[in-house]
């Protein structure tokens, strides 16, 4: 991705419907999320999706968007071997970026309880694999550390420095807790600095134009979108299961035309003509 002084606000994407959708709606670029891709396999978000799983997600993420995507490198699978391996099947999907976290597995979501970390030193050296791995010096390796809830924010401060020393391009503070620490964080870096965002969580919520102004580049919206889509669709399976049909609910169908629409149902059908 280009460098810039804007932030960028990145929805969060687990599947090619919802990039679709994205593309139609003029997102500029989009986050795939592991925790949302996770959820849609039915599986929680521990770290158990595989890595030939996620890459051929993020294949038809990268597909149905046609524009940037950053993607969610967890805990790097392993090693630094495995880190190795993932940035360059990750990488060959046709996404621009991805994060990898100083967590331990099993991994947990950044704002649950229950997170360990790996040492500093064995993060730096899954950094330095990344970049080593990756093809174009404009591919973004971003250092994440979930390290505040657990050693504190000055630790969480240098254990991401410590990611930049090893050649991160971006550092990414997992759940500040206090709007001085949200303020405080980019200037910290001379780097880009990445947020998570949403309602909910243990980060204090702060308007992107705040966020911007603080020195963030970029922020993303993990589950939003996939929150949304399970409470629409609990509400039309229970009609359906009660009621055989989801009348009572059917403001919460989108229009037949829009489900053609955002997938381009006419664009395939004409090129079927045309190539006849």
């Amino acid at each position: 991705m280009e460098n810039h002084q804007r932030l960028v606000v990145l929805p969060g994407i687990y599947d090619g419907l919802g990039a679709a959708i994205a593309r139609h709606v003029g997102a500029k670029a989009i986050y795939a999320s592991g925790g949302a891709i996770a959820r849609s396999f039915g599986l929680p978000d521990l770290g158990l999706v595989s890595m030939t799983e996620m890459a051929d997600r993020l294949a038809s993420i990268v597909r149905a968007f046609a524009g940037p995507v950053i993607a969610d490198g967890d805990t790097g699978y392993g090693d630094t071997q495995h880190v190795r391996r993932m940035v360059q099947m990750f990488e060959a999907s046709g996404i621009q970026g991805l994060h990898i976290e100083d967590q331990d597995f099993p991994k947990r979501c950044g704002h649950h309880d229950g997170k360990r970390l790996i040492p500093s030193d064995a993060m730096a050296r899954k950094i330095e694999a990344a970049v080593a791995a990756r093809q174009s010096s404009n591919f973004l390796v971003i250092g994440r550390t979930d390290a505040i809830a657990i050693e504190g924010f000055d630790a969480a401060i240098s254990r991401a420095q410590r990611m930049v020393e090893a050649g991160a391009d971006v550092v990414f503070i997992e759940a500040p807790e206090t709007k001085e620490h949200i303020r405080m964080i980019p200037s910290l870096f001379d780097v880009p600095v990445m947020i998570n965002m949403f309602p909910g969580g243990k980060t204090p919520y702060t308007k992107p134009a705040d966020l911007e102004a603080f020195g963030y580049r970029y922020m993303i919206v993990p589950s939003d979108v996939q929150r949304a889509c399970i409470q629409a669709t609990e509400s039309i399976i229970q009609a359906i299961v009660d009621e055989g049909n989801s009348e009572s609910v059917s403001t919460l169908l989108s229009p037949l035309a829009d489900r053609d629409r955002f997938v381009d149902q006419e664009s395939w059908i004409g090129g079927a003509h045309q190539d006849g």
